[in-house]
């Protein structure tokens, strides 16, 4: 579920508390976390609302929109093309209730200085990420972060001969790993992943 970073930042506040979807069927668990810019979101509740326009103003400031009007717009049923995921929206309206559940926990993890068995935990989890057709490239991208802080990442996609998009996702799953941080502009490595290159570089 696509949630936007003033959303986010608004249910962590605790101003907005719900959230409206058109699906054909339930896509979030209740009980679930979902990781966002404002960190972690957790599902209380989903439940079928069987007559939209008896919505009210306060339902829409409550999910963070600016009025009815918006939000009626919002879940507007739209002609869909077929796909086999079923396309974009659904017949039905569902009303989300939101609650912030903490932080994000890449947070603690990029600050935390890893041991040597940490160590050989991310060097195996990296050499699974190497292990593809294109080759490895999980040192280089740490390398250049780390010699590039905060540049652009078109830049980065451009000296490496890459598309930009499937990069991003790769940065990304060193962002799992606590390696990198992420900017508004560009990237640097965590603590972590310093420590990290640090003893790759050592070990040859």
């Amino acid at each position: 579920m696509l949630i936007s970073k003033p959303v986010a930042e608004a249910i962590r506040a605790g101003t907005v508390t719900q959230a409206f979807r058109r699906w054909d069927a339930p896509r979030v668990k209740v009980g679930g976390l979902q990781l966002t810019p404002a960190g972690l979101v957790r599902f209380d509740a989903v439940s079928r609302v069987r007559d939209p326009e008896r919505l009210t103003e306060r339902d829409a400031r409550k999910a963070g929109v600016k009025d009815l009007a918006t939000l009626q717009r919002f879940l507007a049923p739209r002609e869909r093309k077929p796909s086999p995921r079923g396309g974009r929206g659904g017949d039905t309206v569902y009303r989300i209730t939101l609650s912030w559940a903490g932080e994000d926990p890449r947070i603690a993890l990029r600050d935390s200085l890893p041991d040597d068995e940490a160590l050989r935990d991310i060097a195996a989890r990296l050499a699974r990420l190497d292990a593809r057709p294109t080759g490895p490239w999980t040192r280089e991208i740490l390398e250049w972060i780390r010699d590039n802080p905060r540049v652009v990442s078109k830049e980065l996609a451009a000296v490496r001969g890459v598309e930009l998009l499937p990069m991003k996702v790769d940065i990304r799953k060193l962002k799992t790993l606590g390696l990198t941080i992420s900017h508004d502009v560009g990237y640097e490595l965590s603590p972590r992943g310093a420590a990290y290159l640090g003893w790759v570089q050592r070990d040859g």
